[in-house]
């Protein structure tokens, strides 16, 4: 049976493939290794193959493995509960779901008065009508233009999740679509000169590439869960 670090090879050498598909070096795009089936020592394993960047969509199972790989690169993949604001915050390096004012108000309050500023992706959703967490396409300039006055907070760039079940021409016009609205802000200076472009999971993260996502999110592909 492959091991993690096997899998996590796998998973490298096809996201290398993938980037040099699309023209750009394999380095281009950053791996983030979604902990949500991972054990102690998966993660321990993973980290020891050379990964620094993981993520959880839940902030107590972020914190737990926190303490595992305190030298780790978090990324808090989900919506962010109001009660757990202030532990989020302190747990993750980057928060790639933000999505309304309320929870960026609620971040910028836990960290004023602090040194700290939180790197945030804004969530898009392609399709709002399939209720999943996001901003519409058409309101996220209006969205990011509001957090300036939140200097605690630095938006890094956008995040997709992509509609479950979807055909790869679908998932090819959403992740383009997403793609250009990054584009747009980053020439607007609404975004960094190089955003963050966080698209693609385990099913659909070759895809993403294609489309432009710096940034892929693989949990199964590289800690199966148990049977």
């Amino acid at each position: 049976m492959p091991t993690v670090s096997d899998n996590l090879n796998l998973v490298n050498q096809r996201i290398a493939s993938a980037a040099q598909s699309s023209g750009r070096l394999a380095n281009e795009v950053k791996l983030v290794a979604v902990a949500k089936t991972a054990t102690s020592a998966d993660l321990q394993e993973a980290f020891g193959a050379g990964q620094r960047l993981f993520g959880h969509n839940r902030v107590q199972a972020l914190e737990e493995h926190r303490q595992v790989l305190p030298d780790a690169e978090w990324h808090l993949l989900g919506p962010l509960q109001g009660k757990k604001v202030r532990r989020g915050v302190a747990a993750c390096n980057i928060y790639q779901a933000l999505a309304d004012s309320k929870t960026a108000d609620r971040i910028h309050r836990v960290l004023l008065g602090s040194n700290k500023q939180l790197d945030v992706l804004i969530q898009v959703n392609v399709r709002p009508e399939d209720g999943r967490n996001g901003l519409a396409l058409e309101d996220v300039e209006a969205f990011i233009s509001k957090m300036s006055c939140c200097h605690t907070i630095k938006v890094a760039g956008l995040m997709n999740l992509a509609v479950a079940n979807a055909s790869g021409n679908q998932l090819h016009a959403d992740f383009a679509q997403v793609r250009r609205c990054c584009e747009t802000l980053q020439t607007r200076g609404l975004l960094p000169a190089n955003p963050v472009l966080s698209m693609g999971m385990s099913n659909d993260f070759e895809i993403a590439i294609a489309e432009g996502a710096n940034l892929v999110r693989v949990g199964r592909a590289i800690f199966p869960a148990s049977s």
